[in-house]
This record gives C-alpha cells, sequence and structure tokens, in this order.
C-alpha cells in the first residue's frame, strides 16, 4: 500500500505540480496551476526587450543592428527571436521544467512564443518545427521538452501547421561540445523526412552556440525551404 500512494503522490506531483516553480510557494488560483508559477513570480518575469542582433536575436553591445558574429558569417537561418537569458531566476525556470519536469511550464512557454508569432507579419505563413530530439530520450526520459511545448502551441494556435518532418540520428550530447564541435557532431545526422515548407519556424529551448538551428535550417534549405526563422526561449 505504502509504495502504490508513493507512486501515486509522484504521478500527481509530476502531472499537477502543488509549488511555484521559481519561489516553491503554493499555487492557489486556476491559471497559477495552468501555468505552475504563482502570480506574484509571472508580475516579476518580462522578456528581455533590449536591442538584439536582427538575425540571431542575441542582445547587442554596439549602435549596428547585427552582432559581431552575424556580420563575419551569414547563418543558413534568416532570423531568430529570442525571450530569455539563460541566467538567474530564468535559468532556474528552464531547470525546473527541463529536468524537474514541472510540466504546467509548458503552457507558459508556449504563450510567450504565440505573443512572437501574432505581433511578426514574416511568421504569418510559417510551419512550425520542433528541433528533433536525440533518438531514444522520449523512450528513455519519457518526454521531450521542445516536443511539449509544440503540442501546447498547437492548442493556442490550431490555425498553424505544425511539421515534425525533423529527424535526428545518433549523435553526442551537445552541452558537452564546443560550438565547432557542435557542428561537426550533427552533420549528416539531422535530416528531412517528408517534404519540407516553403517556410519553416524551428521551435528550441535554448540557444548557445546556434549549431543546432544552423544544422537544421541548413538542411531545410537544401530541401527545398525558403525562409527559415526560429524561436529559441533562452539565450545563453
Amino acid at each position: 500500500m505504502k509504495i502504490l500512494k508513493k507512486i501515486f503522490l509522484r504521478g500527481r506531483n509530476f502531472l499537477f505540480p502543488e509549488d511555484c516553480a521559481l519561489c516553491e510557494g503554493a499555487l492557489i488560483e486556476p491559471n497559477e496551476m495552468r501555468l505552475g508559477l504563482c502570480q506574484d513570480c509571472l508580475d516579476s518575469i518580462t522578456a528581455d526587450c533590449g536591442r538584439k542582433c536582427t538575425i540571431c536575436g542575441k542582445p547587442l553591445i554596439s549602435e549596428i543592428d547585427t552582432c559581431l558574429h552575424c556580420r563575419g558569417s551569414q547563418p543558413s537561418y534568416d532570423r531568430l527571436w529570442t525571450v530569455f537569458p539563460y541566467m538567474g531566476k530564468y535559468r532556474k525556470l528552464l531547470t525546473e521544467y527541463k529536468f524537474e519536469k514541472k510540466l504546467p511550464l509548458a503552457d507558459f512557454f508556449a504563450e510567450q512564443i504565440t505573443e512572437i508569432i501574432k505581433n511578426e507579419p514574416l511568421l504569418e505563413n510559417a510551419v512550425i518545427i520542433p528541433v528533433p530530439p536525440r533518438p531514444g530520450k522520449i523512450k528513455t526520459a519519457g518526454w521531450d521538452q521542445v516536443e511539449r511545448i509544440v503540442k501546447r502551441l498547437e492548442k493556442l494556435m490550431p490555425d498553424m501547421s505544425v511539421s515534425r518532418c525533423l529527424k535526428r540520428g545518433k549523435s553526442k550530447v551537445q552541452k558537452e561540445l564546443n560550438r565547432n564541435d557542435r557542428l561537426n557532431n550533427l552533420k549528416g545526422r539531422i535530416a528531412v523526412n517528408g517534404k519540407a515548407p516553403d517556410t519553416a519556424l524551428i521551435i528550441d529551448d535554448v540557444i548557445t552556440t546556434g549549431a543546432t538551428i544552423e544544422v537544421c535550417s541548413d538542411v531545410l534549405k537544401n530541401n527545398g525551404t525558403q525562409k527559415v526563422y526560429g524561436i529559441c526561449l533562452f539565450f545563453d
């Protein structure tokens, strides 16, 4: 009986966390429970609206509209949008979602992405494409954090098309590698399965070196996609 109760409690907490992902306070209102954050923490979270590179979406340190990296080497994608810096409470936000499986945060993240899409004319006819997980990840972990966000986007924006046309072969874990090694690690291991859309909107949780979205974009364009955009919730 104790074992069954333990399993039940773990399952309940996995699906319906009772504490705020940031301050660990109680979630009382329906909207708080839906998003996994108390109202005070929701009010304290603000998207980074500072000046950003018009290509990679990372903060600028000069008056020029593109960062030094993008000026020196044009990425294969056309433009990225980013939302939160990967530091402080925002880093905890992703950690709680990705590693502690605070699943309601997927709704919160999906709402952030929805706001960008609704306010950006370039994305009007884009097809949403999630960054593909490593082979076997869903089987071993039970879920994929990007896929869950995309499923929530399908509910929030039923008029937008979603394609899971990108597939990923076996490769090393990206976070253990530098940028050049990340690029080489993924080359030839991400492919298009099916028809690539004319305009793609790649969804990912965090951008560090940009290697993953670079390879995804390159593969899509080699398979007929004309424009590739991306939204990454966190920038490092």
